[in-house]
C-alpha cells in the first residue's frame, strides 16, 4: 500500500512544483517591474528629451508577457513532461517573444518618428505610409530571425518571393503606383500634413493623412476628399503653406472720381494697421500699403494689400477690413461710388 502512495505523492510534486515556480516567476516580475518602472518615471520627468518617456512607455505593457515567457520557460525546465515536447513549447515561447519585442520595437520607432520628424526638417515625415512602412520593415526583419531560430531557410523563401513579387507588381499597377506616388509625396515634403492646399480641379483643404493608396484633404466644409496618390502628382497644386505659413491679403474697391487720394491712402493704412494689431490672425508688425491700379467706369480703382498668418485668416481679416472701412470713410467723407455710367452732353455736342 506504501508504494502507490509514494508513486501518487511525486507525480502529484512533479504538477506542482513548476506551476509554484511559473507563479513565482510572475509575481517577482510584476514586483521587479513596479519598482523598476516607477524610478525610471520619476527620472524621465526630469529629462529633456522625448526618447526615454516614448521606451519606458512602450516597454511597461510588454515586460508582464515577458515574465509570462520567463515563468513558463523555467516551469516547463522543471516539470517532467516529455524532450519533445518541451522543446517545442520552448520554440513557441521564443517565437512569442521575438514577436512582442519586435512588436515593441516597431511601436518606438514609430513614435520616435512621430514625435521628431517635425523638428527635424530632413526627417521622415509623419504620415500613416511612413509609418506603416516602418513597421513592416520592422516585422520583416522579425519574422526572418524567427524562421531562422526554428531551423527555416530563408533563401528559397526570399527567392519565390522575388519571382511571385514580380507577378504581384503586373497584376497591382494602379495599387503600386499610388503607393510609390503616395511615397514620393511624403518624401519630397512639398505637401506635408497640415498644409493647406488647392488643386487645379478646385479642391481645396488641409492634408489630414497620405496612406498607401490615397491623400487625405478635409476641406473647410468640414467634409474630406480623397485624392488618389497618382493623380496628386499629375495636378497642379498651389500650396498656401510654401515657403511659409504668412500670406498676403488683396482687398480691391474703388472711391469716387473727386476724392483725395492722399487722404484715402492715409486713412486706408490707418485702418489696416488696426486690423493688423487687433483683429486674429494678422501680423502686427506689417506694414499694410495701398496701390492705386487705374482709372475705372464709375471709380479709382486700388488695392490694398494686409498679410495673415496663414490662409484662413484671410476671411476674418478681410471681414473685419471693410466694416471697419466703410465706418471710417462714412466718417471722413470718402465716397465708395454705385456703378455708374455718366453721359457727357458737351463731349457728344
Amino acid at each position: 500500500m506504501e508504494l502507490p502512495v509514494k508513486i501518487t505523492l511525486e507525480m502529484l510534486m512533479s504538477m506542482v512544483a513548476p506551476l509554484i515556480i511559473f507563479c513565482l516567476t510572475v509575481i517577482g516580475g510584476y514586483i521587479v517591474r513596479k519598482i523598476i518602472f516607477m524610478r525610471l518615471m520619476r527620472w524621465a520627468q526630469n529629462t529633456r528629451t522625448q526618447i526615454d518617456d516614448i521606451i519606458i512607455g512602450s516597454v511597461k505593457g510588454p515586460v508582464i508577457i515577458w515574465f509570462l515567457i520567463l515563468g513558463g520557460y523555467f516551469a516547463l525546465e522543471a516539470s517532467k513532461l516529455p524532450v519533445n515536447i518541451v522543446r517545442g513549447i520552448d520554440k513557441g515561447l521564443l517565437v512569442l517573444g521575438i514577436l512582442s519585442v519586435t512588436l515593441v520595437i516597431a511601436n518606438i520607432i514609430s513614435q520616435i518618428i512621430r514625435a521628431y520628424s517635425n523638428k527635424v526638417e530632413s526627417a521622415l515625415p509623419v504620415t500613416t505610409l511612413t509609418q506603416n512602412i516602418s513597421r513592416v520593415v520592422i516585422f520583416g526583419v522579425g519574422i526572418l530571425i524567427i524562421l531562422n531560430h526554428l531551423g527555416i531557410s530563408i533563401t528559397p523563401i526570399l527567392a519565390t518571393l522575388g519571382v511571385g513579387g514580380l507577378a504581384v507588381a503586373l497584376a497591382l499597377q494602379d495599387t503600386l503606383s499610388n503607393f510609390f506616388s503616395g511615397f514620393h509625396i511624403a518624401m519630397a515634403r512639398q505637401i506635408r500634413i497640415g498644409d493647406y492646399i488647392k488643386l487645379d480641379s478646385g479642391e481645396e483643404g488641409y492634408v489630414i493623412d497620405i496612406n498607401w493608396r490615397t491623400t487625405k484633404i478635409k476641406m473647410l466644409p468640414n467634409n474630406v476628399v480623397l485624392v488618389p496618390n497618382d493623380k496628386l502628382t499629375k495636378v497642379i497644386v498651389t500650396n498656401y503653406y510654401l515657403p511659409e505659413k504668412e500670406m498676403a491679403v488683396l482687398v480691391n474697391f474703388g472711391v469716387h472720381y473727386k476724392s483725395d487720394l492722399k487722404k484715402v491712402e492715409r486713412v486706408t493704412i490707418e485702418v489696416g494697421r488696426e486690423v493688423m494689431r487687433e483683429v486674429t490672425g494678422g501680423v502686427p508688425e506689417f506694414e499694410p500699403f495701398v496701390r492705386y491700379g487705374g482709372f475705372g467706369d464709375s471709380s479709382v480703382n486700388l488695392t490694398v494689400i494686409l498679410r495673415a498668418k496663414e490662409f484662413v485668416d484671410q476671411y476674418l481679416i478681410k471681414h473685419e477690413f471693410i466694416k471697419r472701412l466703410h465706418e471710417r470713410y462714412a466718417k471722413e467723407g470718402i465716397v465708395i461710388p454705385y456703378p455708374i455710367r455718366a453721359v457727357n452732353y458737351e463731349q457728344e455736342k
